[in-house]
């Protein structure tokens, strides 16, 4: 098991490292666009957040700090700084990316957490 996490890890840092030699400009967005899934009930929420503000769905509050994405391709991915909290106690924090969820996952036993886009108008 720690192979496979040293694995992982290691490929998420060479990633990192070719977006960083790509040059890729990024800019901030207003706003994002998340996807929540209640694991219990089935139910599937949209939540459309202003960076700063915060949802809640049953015990859950969803904060969006901020957004961004490629600037040369809006609707191309989205990156968004969340934090998360369960009953008011942290569940997660850090950066989900539309177009790998499972790179960085918010591990809850009830509630799935994904990104979908930034709002950019």
């Amino acid at each position: 098991m720690r192979n496979f996490l040293a694995v992982l890890v290691g490929v998420a840092c060479l990633g990192q490292a070719a977006l960083a030699q790509d040059d890729v400009a990024v800019s901030s967005a207003d706003g994002g666009e998340l996807r929540v899934l209640d694991k219990l009930t089935g139910d599937v929420t949209d939540l459309s957040l202003r960076a700063g503000d915060a949802g809640t769905i049953g015990f859950l509050q969803v904060r969006l700090n901020q957004c961004r994405y490629p600037t040369e391709n809006p609707a191309g991915d989205a990156f968004i700084e969340v934090q998360v909290s369960y009953r008011n106690e942290a569940a997660f924090a850090g950066w989900l990316i539309a177009s790998a969820p499972a790179l960085h996952a918010m591990d809850h036993p009830r509630y799935d957490v994904w990104a979908l886009r930034c709002m950019t108008s």
